[in-house]
């Protein structure tokens, strides 16, 4: 009997630790706007259920780009900076450098996320990356991004076919803010913007990378690995 309630009682054997989906972290460095979108469209088309999620990190060329709901007269004195009609969600932002942008290309039915608690990830992991500043930060009800002391401070545009996430957030972190006078940024007549190093945040984007994507991996439950950049050229 005692031999019996010494195995019952045994401790069972450990389980493993959960193998957590792999993402593969790409960061192009600086680029032009429009090969690095026809790149996510491609991307995203060719993809099927056993392609691995990536993450790219990218700083653009100076750009505003209009999403599909965009309205041209929020588009005031665009002068030499281009304009783009791009296929994400949203009004009419500004892209370039000093600005972090992120791209998440996920499959968001493998991960059994919503495209609203998508958009909610995505802000937490900015406002937990301005945390580590000690930066206090929001998300504002009706118009997505992430907001200090009512100044925008991150943007998000996103697009998702079959599933899958492309486009991204675009978070100010040392930049020239002045061509948002250019415009009506998100669609809001006179919506201030502010950077990190405005806020006693860091200069450069380095130091910032690896915290974003450290937050973003853990909001989605993804192990990051480092991947080269993607071919550009060879993209259509």
């Amino acid at each position: 009997m005692d031999a019996v309630a010494r195995a019952d009682t045994a401790a069972a054997p450990s389980r493993p630790a959960p193998v957590l989906p792999a993402a593969r972290l790409r960061d192009l460095g600086r680029q032009p706007y429009e090969p690095v979108w026809r790149a996510m469209q491609a991307f995203t088309d060719a993809r099927d259920e056993t392609t691995a999620d990536e993450l790219w990190l990218v700083e653009h060329d100076p750009v505003f780009t209009l999403g599909q709901a965009g309205k041209p007269e929020h588009v005031l004195m665009p002068g030499d900076i281009p304009v783009i009609n791009v296929d994400r969600g949203g009004q009419v932002t500004y892209h370039g450098p000093g600005q972090l942008v992120l791209y998440p290309l996920l499959d968001l039915r493998r991960l059994k996320v919503g495209v609203r608690e998508y958009v909610c990830r995505i802000e937490q992991s900015i406002i937990d990356t301005l945390g580590d500043w000690n930066i206090e930060a929001v998300r504002r009800e009706g118009a997505p991004g992430v907001y200090v002391a009512g100044a925008k401070i991150a943007a998000l545009g996103i697009r998702v076919r079959r599933g899958c996430t492309f486009h991204g957030l675009a978070f100010n972190i040392d930049m020239d803010l002045s061509p948002f006078q250019r415009i009506n940024p998100c669609g809001f007549a006179g919506l201030q913007v502010t950077s990190m190093v405005d806020l006693g945040g860091p200069s450069g984007l380095d130091a910032v990378k690896p915290a974003l994507v450290g937050h973003l991996a853990s909001q989605f439950g993804l192990a990051v690995e480092q991947a080269p950049p993607p071919d550009l050229s060879a993209r259509p």
